[in-house]
């Protein structure tokens, strides 16, 4: 048994020694990071959250979105106070993280070396290498640790490849560099701690695709950003689409027991308890009267209402 529990122990602070070594984490380590996540993955081994979903996702309000995860015992997945590019424009996708740190030489030596043995480009700085890796939807989630000059992680030209990779923009606890040029590029966002005309110095990435801290945030690859106005949440793939369907019906109860108020048909305290089988099948029959108010198929729907009491 003890000889077991030897080999047992050996193999796992291999595998760490194995991580530790990698610039960017390896498909099986995102997997076990996100294995609550069932279905198809990319071959990084992020979630591959659909399309549909995602964009379902940007009409859903952080506070909906934030209730359902304090609900499931996510507590920490919302940062706010950001400075917003464009910030009537909501933005949701499929994150890829990257850490920076103060930079070490010793450190930063390592990193261009490991990113060699890892087919990284060689030419520019290392600040490029979450950027290559970007695909449709991916959202770009850096931890710059709150530098502002200095800590400009990109300016327009790297913008321009994100949107061109990602059709998305990014999420930066840092800063960028050239806001204005940034703001012309159509359809780009970023959420940004703020801005500075310098160049990036004295920082260094250390890592892509593992889990980072943004704020009071804790944020894995592969996550699902929503990103508003009023805020960032982080939320785990595997939660998204139950996160995104409780909270349209959240909305749909909201603007039926809002217009029955406003009719007097109810008491507020009707509305704001449990609802009589009377109340319910008034709100059935009003989503049939109003089909168009559905944000999703109407079969989906029927399956989500059948077990709940509301």
């Amino acid at each position: 048994m003890n000889k077991k529990i030897i080999l047992l122990a050996t193999f796992i602070i291999c595998c760490l020694f194995t991580y530790a070594q990698n610039l960017g984490s390896s498909p099986e380590y995102i997997k076990a990071l996100t294995a609550d996540w069932k279905g198809e993955r990319f071959a990084d081994g992020r979630p591959k959250v659909s399309d549909a979903i995602l964009e379902r996702l940007k009409n859903i309000s952080i506070e909906e979105a934030w209730g359902v995860l304090r609900n499931k015992g996510y507590m920490n997945q919302f940062e706010g106070n950001w400075t917003i590019i464009n910030p009537e424009e909501a933005m949701t996708g499929r994150v890829v993280t990257a850490q920076y740190m103060p930079l070490r030489p010793d450190l930063q030596k390592q990193v261009k070396e490991q990113g060699k043995k890892e087919n990284r480009g060689q030419q520019g700085g290392t600040n490029s290498w979450p950027i290559d890796i970007l695909t449709s939807g991916d959202v770009y989630v850096a931890d710059g640790y709150g530098k502002i000059e200095g800590g400009t992680l990109i300016g327009d030209n790297l913008g321009n490849s994100i949107y061109s990779r990602s059709q998305r923009g990014v999420i930066f606890y840092g800063s960028v560099r050239d806001q204005e040029g940034l703001s012309e590029i159509k359809g780009f966002n970023g959420w940004i701690k703020g801005s500075h005309p310098s160049f990036i110095d004295q920082m260094m990435l250390t890592s892509i695709n593992a889990p980072i801290r943004i704020g009071s945030a804790t944020v894995l690859p592969g996550d699902v950003v929503l990103a508003k106005k009023y805020g960032v949440l982080f939320i785990p793939a595997y939660l998204v689409e139950e996160l995104v369907i409780t909270s349209e019906v959240t909305a749909l109860r909201d603007e039926f027991g809002h217009q029955r108020l406003k009719e007097k048909r109810y008491l507020a305290g009707q509305i704001d308890s449990e609802w009589t089988p009377e109340i319910k099948k008034d709100f059935t029959d009003w989503l049939d009267k109003y089909p168009e108010k559905l944000p999703m198929p109407k079969e989906e729907l029927d399956k989500y209402l059948k077990d709940r009491n509301y």
